[in-house]
């Protein structure tokens, strides 16, 4: 597949999630079959003219499908026998990264990111360029939201203020996409004083920096392996006085994302702050996700400002967002699966290092769930953790069941968890859920299994247990809950 073609579909398939269209839905907007669109997708299939002209229409992306389509279009008349094209060093060598070590610096107000790779040529062809790509997403899961931020504010070159060097030698590059968020350029191993092409059997450290505004960057940095690595190294350099805590998940293309295998370490000098993290040997196309949050700033920043000593304080200190922030009274937005497996993954990855993280700053005796509004991600999955060590995945979750007996016990959430609520709750309900594969399951639990999965449910629905407590009963302080570590009680309940 050509590069031209690979952006097109990454265009396409960006726009689709943006607007929440599945394959099917998009078809049947533009009047072409889900097997045309599928197979455009998937590389099968070379696009039209009007199924992208539609296809732009209908998502209401502002003429970027359309732009894809003509450089696609561009490609193959340069392609052509009238034009013979010229190929590209990357597409006839081969590297391996020997070392990639990647610093990001906080100021406060300014991320200034610097990389660095070791590369060896393990071709027969010398190498005289290397593409990046620089993106960021200031509100990731919630992709309407971003894509009106940089539609108003793009990323320009004048603020990344990049510089690149391959050994000691400043080098230029060439741009070959120029978008909102993002920018991908070949740097070339030349500048006007000469050239430093890379021979076989040789290695040099490729290293190049970028400025982006916190206003433009989000709390998170992401690696991804696309050349065979040796080393991985990260390190994370902020002001001590925002109290930063750090976290990382990993995914790779056989398992599920979870947390890092091996620990972040963490490190003061002076007022700043460093978190340090490698790994040897990662697979290729691991994606290493470093998040963080700044407990300073974010009790300024959240509708609710609990002090510092209340249980909602720990819960928003570890990335918990706290009643009162729009997203907790919203319904998720569902996944498409298996088209979005990846991006499903990637949110249960999150869910966990939350839940890990929730988990040191309370006793979950009753076990614990979390859904992905409560981490500011606005899309329909959840996790339990059920008392007995068992973990529970719902993606697009309802209830299309409930038994007719109730029971009626104090609940605690994530969200206001300075308080418990009496709340009822069926002592059955069955669950209808899809898989990661995108097959449609359903799931009877019962009990306290039943009440911990309710409560996520609603959390997607866009509702705390408060709007299902009994009128006139009101939520009593944690300091006059007597529960806590305990397991709901259902020895004298019917089932």
């Amino acid at each position: 597949m050509s590069d031209a073609a690979a952006a097109f579909i990454a265009e396409l398939k960006r726009w689709r999630d943006v607007r929440g269209f599945s394959q099917t839905a998009l078809a049947k907007a533009v009047g072409y079959t889900p097997s045309y669109v599928s197979k455009v997708e998937s590389g099968q299939q070379r696009p039209s003219m009007e199924f992208a002209a539609e296809a732009d229409t209908q998502l209401q992306a502002g003429g970027a499908i359309r732009r894809a389509f003509r450089e696609l279009m561009a490609e193959g008349q340069e392609a052509s026998p009238s034009r013979p094209s010229v190929p590209a060093d990357q597409h006839t060598t081969s590297l391996i990264v020997e070392h990639e070590d990647t610093s990001l610096h906080y100021d406060g107000h300014v991320y200034r990111a610097t990389q660095r790779r070791r590369i060896y040529n393990d071709s027969a062809d010398p190498i005289t360029q290397y593409l990046i790509r620089i993106s960021v997403d200031r509100h990731p899961g919630d992709p309407e939201r971003s894509n009106q931020l940089y539609r108003a504010n793009p990323l320009t070159w004048e603020e990344i203020d990049l510089s690149a060097s391959v050994g000691d030698e400043p080098i230029t590059w060439q741009v070959r996409y120029d978008r909102d968020a993002f920018k991908e350029l070949w740097l070339l191993f030349e500048n006007d004083e000469g050239r430093y092409p890379l021979y076989p059997g040789e290695s040099a450290w490729l290293e190049y920096s970028y400025t982006v505004s916190d206003e433009k960057w989000g709390t998170w940095f992401q690696r991804a392996v696309r050349l065979p690595t040796k080393r991985l190294s990260v390190a994370l350099d902020f002001p001590a006085e925002l109290a930063p805590t750090v976290w990382g998940t990993e995914t790779t293309m056989t398992a599920m994302g979870g947390p890092f295998r091996n620990p972040i370490q963490a490190t003061t000098t002076g007022d700043r702050r460093v978190f340090s993290w490698s790994t040897d040997d990662p697979p290729l196309h691991a994606r290493y996700r470093l998040e963080w949050k700044f407990r300073h700033q974010s009790t300024k920043e959240t509708t609710l400002t609990p002090t510092a000593d209340t249980a909602s304080a720990r819960m928003q200190s570890v990335g918990i967002v706290q009643e009162g922030d729009p997203i907790l009274t919203s319904p998720a937005r569902l996944f498409s699966l298996p088209d979005e497996a990846e991006d499903a993954r990637r949110v249960v990855a999150e869910l966990h290092s939350a839940a890990d993280r929730a988990a040191t700053q309370h006793p979950f005796g009753k076990g614990m769930g979390i859904a992905a509004p409560q981490i500011g991600i606005n899309r329909a999955a959840a996790i339990v953790r059920t008392p007995e060590g068992e973990a529970i995945t719902l993606f697009n979750p309802r209830i299309i069941e409930e038994s007719g007996d109730f029971d009626e016990q104090y609940e605690g959430c994530l969200s206001f968890f300075d308080v418990r609520g009496m709340v009822p709750r069926p002592l059955a309900i069955s669950v209808e859920h899809t898989d990661i594969d995108g097959h449609q399951q359903i799931t009877i639990f019962e009990r306290g299994h039943a009440r911990l999965v309710a409560h996520e449910v609603d959390h997607l629905h866009g509702l705390l247990y408060r709007a299902k407590m009994r009128p006139g009963v009101e939520p009593i302080p944690v300091s006059e809950y007597r529960g806590t570590g305990s397991q709901w009680s259902y020895e004298s309940r019917r089932s």
